[in-house]
């Protein structure tokens, strides 16, 4: 029997997400919510940018009409970066009323313990326990690609002193204007601190990964350090967003450190680019555009580059539908499995499921 699924969320990876929920046969979408005025009473189908005869699923506003359609299981990929709580009170709503979660945000139920203050995780428990239902919040990064991917190479090591998880990618066809501009402070006058480097924004937004790794390592983090450098355009350019003015910010390179014993031991690096000559002393991709690379640093030793590439767009359109894909196929094992947050350390081995496979 296929699993009733609500989809909340339709920027750009809740797109992508709800274009797999209306193809894949595991699935019967029952409800679509939206924040934007104008999606209001559009169909699924067409708010997904597919050509699909329509589904008959019109979007609401109303989180409320969601859950009274009873599914086993919401998608949840409303934006969660500059509205963390709002996101976290729709899941503790979604859990308490019985439905699992399987999303991209809060970004801090990846790995919530250490990161999120304790009353917030008791919160979170408490509403998983009342509707006898689960979370499982991921995506690329944080996700599979610094979760995941490592830890099943860590599993061959037998013995490990780095894990250094990377993302390298020009950022310049990426459409999201909130996360450019407002979150990462492209286009921003280099004096002006983005919020993403506001102190313990970076900790909290890759400590989940931080402490999630070290679980799997079995080791404990001393202390999470952040370190951010920029550089200014050279000139006044256009973006998928916008405009980046000359001397405004246009390249970012930034690490998250989990310190155990006074070492370096794991590493998130990020090397956002608007330009490929910006930036141009720090990491470069494995191909045009922009990879994901897990360095391990032991015995033995580990260099993998991960390149998505899409035949529908370039390395971050790629990058989001893979966020989306782990995200959709989760589902199955999610509500299969025990209530509670469910993280990548308990999930069992999540695949695309034969009705994943293409017969084209």
């Amino acid at each position: 029997m296929a699993i009733r699924v609500a989809h909340i969320g339709t920027g750009n990876v809740g797109r992508l997400a709800l274009r797999q929920l209306i193809a894949d046969p595991r699935f019967d979408l029952v409800a679509v919510c939206v924040s934007a005025p104008e999606k209001v009473g559009r169909d699924a189908a067409e708010l997904a940018g597919i050509e699909h005869e329509p589904t008959g699923i019109l979007a609401t506003d109303d989180l409320s009409a969601i859950i009274e359609t009873d599914p086993d299981c919401a998608v949840y990929c409303a934006m969660g970066d500059t509205r963390p709580v709002e996101a976290l009170d729709d899941c503790v709503r979604l859990l308490s009323a019985g439905i699992d979660v399987v999303g991209s945000a809060p970004v801090s139920l990846q790995y919530p313990w250490g990161v999120m203050p304790p009353k917030a995780v008791a919160k979170v428990d408490a509403a998983a326990r009342e509707g006898d239902s689960s979370v499982f919040v991921t995506g690329v990064d944080p996700g599979f690609a610094n979760d995941l991917v490592p830890l099943a190479f860590a599993s061959t090591c037998q013995h490990i002193d780095q894990i250094r998880c990377m993302e390298i990618a020009d950022y310049a066809t990426y459409d999201g204007a909130a996360v450019m501009f407002d979150v990462m402070g492209f286009g921003k006058p280099m004096d002006e601190t983005p919020m993403l480097f506001l102190p313990g924004v970076l900790g909290m937004a890759w400590g989940t990964t931080i402490r999630l790794l070290a679980a799997g390592l079995g080791v404990t983090v001393d202390e999470i350090v952040e370190h951010w450098e920029d550089e200014p355009a050279p000139e006044t350019f256009d973006i998928a967003a916008g405009t980046v003015a000359e001397g405004t910010r246009a390249a970012v390179r930034f690490e998250i450190i989990g310190r155990v014993g006074g070492r370096d031991v794991i590493v998130i690096e990020h090397v956002t680019r608007l330009r490929e000559d910006l930036g141009t002393p720090w990491a470069q991709p494995a191909q045009a555009g922009g990879c994901y690379r897990v360095e391990i640093v032991g015995e033995p030793s580990y260099r993998i580059d991960i390149s998505p590439t899409s035949e529908h767009g370039d390395h971050n359109h790629a990058a989001i539908v893979a966020g989306a894909g782990r995200i959709v196929n989760a589902i199955p094992a999610v509500v299969d499995g025990p209530s509670g947050i469910r993280t990548a350390l308990d999930l069992p081995l999540v695949t695309a499921g034969n009705a994943a496979v293409s017969t084209r």
